[in-house]
C-alpha cells in the first residue's frame, strides 16, 4: 500500500513536531544539567549548590530563596523586557532575551561601552530570524542590572545597522541563580 504525497508529507511533519516536543520536554527536565554543560563549554564557573540544598530540591522540599540580589522586570506593552544595564561601566538600554544564546550588542552600543572594532574583527557568523550575519566575538568585563553583576561575559557585536537593540542573552542569564517569568514579570536572581 503506498501513501499519497500529501499523506507522506503530513506524516513527516507530525514526526518532526513529535521530535521537537520530545527534545523540549528533555531540555526542561534536564535544565540544570544542560545549564552546567553549556557553562562548561563556554569556560564559565557556575556557583555550586550544597549537598543539602541539592537533596532538598530533589526531594521536592521547599527551600529558602538563595541569598543574593534580585531584580524584577515588567513586560512592556509589546511583551518584551527592556531595562537599562551597565556594560563595561556604561549605561545601555537592553532587551532581555531568553531566546538569544549570547549577549549581542549593537555596533553603536559597543562603541558606547568603549569597544571599537575594525572590519577584520567580524570573524563570527550567527543565524538570526533575518538570516546569517557577521559578528565580532568579544568578552565584556562586566554586565550589571540593578545590583546583579556578572563578570567576563562572552558576547558578540553585530555589524553596523544589523541589530536594533542590544540583547541580553543566555551568556549572561545562564550565570544567574534564577531566571523566572510569570504573568508578565521576569525575575532575575543572583
Amino acid at each position: 500500500m503506498s501513501l499519497s504525497t500529501g499523506t507522506r508529507s503530513l506524516v513527516s511533519e507530525v514526526a518532526a513536531w513529535a521530535v521537537v516536543a520530545v527534545m523540549c520536554a528533555g531540555m526542561l527536565t534536564y535544565f540544570t544539567e544542560l545549564k552546567t554543560l553549556v557553562a562548561a563549554g563556554l569556560g564559565v564557573d557556575l556557583p555550586q549548590q550544597s549537598a543539602d540544598a541539592s537533596a532538598a530540591a530533589n526531594a521536592g522540599t521547599p527551600q529558602a530563596p538563595p541569598s543574593g540580589y534580585s531584580v524584577e522586570l515588567r513586560a512592556t506593552d509589546n511583551g518584551h523586557f527592556h531595562t537599562p544595564a551597565e556594560i563595561n561601566g556604561r549605561e545601555i538600554e537592553v532587551m532581555v532575551d531568553t531566546g538569544a544564546s549570547m549577549v549581542a550588542l549593537t555596533y553603536e552600543d559597543a562603541e558606547r561601552a568603549g569597544i571599537y572594532l575594525n572590519d577584520g574583527d567580524f570573524t563570527g557568523r550567527v543565524s538570526t530570524a533575518n538570516g546569517t550575519a557577521r559578528v565580532a566575538p568579544i568578552t565584556l568585563s562586566d554586565v550589571s542590572i540593578g545590583d546583579i553583576t556578572v563578570r567576563n561575559v562572552q558576547a558578540v557585536v553585530s555589524e553596523r545597522g544589523n541589530l536594533n537593540v542590544t540583547l541580553l542573552g543566555m551568556t549572561f542569564l545562564s550565570r544567574l541563580d534564577r531566571v523566572d517569568m510569570r504573568s508578565g514579570v521576569l525575575m532575575l536572581q543572583d
